[in-house]
């Protein structure tokens, strides 16, 4: 037992007098302090030695928290098998004419044992601009293979890679949606590269629907302070159970702070791998407009409102066709109040293609109200319909 575990403290025994009361009294305690001690010990073997405490990872390996010296050895031998390096090589022209040969790394996750794997977009950007970049995966166990980007979405940052592979093993997916502030939170990845691969560092959920933009995207992600670093990106944020519960794309770097890492949900990150796979693309509800964000001090100032000023409309779009005009404040979206450009792409987008959708907008005074049957853009994928 632990040097804070109970030792046995030191009772007096005194001997019994017949008939005593004091007597039977005194063995009532003795009875009850036995029974404290055996549930302790009790407790004791199931919780802190495991008792048999058994963790199943992918292709039905069955680990004992008992056997290890903490969960996290055991979390890392169930993941880390399904953490992957991905590589993209490139060539682009130098400042003087010359060629030059590029390379980045990031981490990936392999999504099924036939051979796709996710990563983030920004980490195979290169190979989807340039025509002459190739992308390679390396396995856990060293093996390389040849990737064929499968599909991207920059909006997400996610992609998708398939190599000629099977029988790999598959990372198992936990349901994001459950996460608590404080819960385990393992990463692993190739921070800086293949020279640190499989890499494992540990921390905890430290919130939850964070918003984050940069390179004017904006995510709802995982917050949490397990170091990630460069190349982690596309890696995975695992929980106690060796479950995959983000993907891990972005950190706060600024040398006045530490711990500050982002990852996206497993459950969102599914849906568009999924639809990744099947279409190559994601096509999203198009409203058709360039939008942007007017709050409430501009609004005074301009004797206007407060909501997305409609600063472009695109022809033969659902905009143009229900009448909305440059100039237009959108304050309601489908019965919603609507500030941001943001809240107004989160209603659009759980929303369907063809689905109808009333919008209120504020134009010369006055408060309107039109209906908009939304479309599909094709073109989402590459960002450039915002809305």
């Amino acid at each position: 037992m632990g040097e804070n575990e109970y030792q046995g403290n030191n009772y007096q025994i005194i001997p019994e007098k017949k008939n005593s009361k004091t007597a039977k009294i005194l063995l009532s305690v003795i009875a009850m302090i036995l029974i404290a001690v055996l549930s302790s010990l009790t407790t004791y073997f199931l919780v802190a030695r495991g008792n048999g405490l058994k963790i199943s990872g992918a292709n039905n390996t069955t680990y004992n928290v008992e056997n290890v010296e903490n969960p996290v050895v055991a979390v890392a031998k169930i993941a880390g098998p399904s953490v992957v390096g991905v590589k993209v090589d490139y060539f682009e022209q130098g400042f003087w004419g010359e060629v030059e040969e590029n390379s980045e790394e990031g981490s990936g996750i392999i999504y099924t044992e036939d051979g796709y794997i996710i990563t983030n977009y920004h980490v195979i950007e290169d190979a989807v601009s340039s025509n002459t970049a190739s992308v390679t995966v390396t396995l856990s166990d060293e093996n390389d293979y040849e990737a064929e980007v499968i599909g991207y979405d920059d909006v997400t940052d996610l992609a998708v890679l398939k190599i000629d592979a099977t029988g790999l093993t598959a990372a198992k997916f936990g349901n994001s949606d459950e996460l608590e502030v404080g819960q385990l939170a393992v990463a692993i990845g190739n921070p800086l590269g293949h020279e640190f691969a499989g890499s494992v560092t540990v921390g905890y959920v430290s919130a939850l629907n964070r918003t984050i933009t940069t390179e004017g995207r904006t995510y709802k992600l995982i917050q949490t302070d397990a170091a990630i670093n460069p190349g982690n990106s596309g890696g995975a944020l695992v929980n106690a159970k060796g479950e995959v519960i983000g993907i891990n794309t972005v950190k706060v770097t600024d040398t006045t702070v530490e711990g500050l890492g982002f990852a996206i949900p497993s459950n969102d990150a599914i849906k568009i791998i999924t639809e990744l796979m099947e279409t190559g693309k994601i096509v999203r509800p198009y409203i058709g407009i360039y939008g942007i964000d007017l709050d409430s001090i501009t609004a005074s100032r301009n004797k206007l409102v407060e909501g997305v000023y409609v600063y472009q409309v695109f022809s033969n779009t659902p905009a143009s066709d229900a009448g909305l005009e440059r100039g237009d404040i959108i304050v309601e979206f489908d019965g919603q109040e609507v500030k941001t450009k943001q809240e107004l792409n989160d209603i659009k987008n759980s929303k369907n293609i063809g689905d109808k959708v009333k919008v209120k907008y504020y134009r010369n005074g006055d408060y309107k109200e039109t209906e908009i049957v939304l479309t599909g853009d094709d073109n989402t994928s590459t960002g450039r319909a915002t809305n």
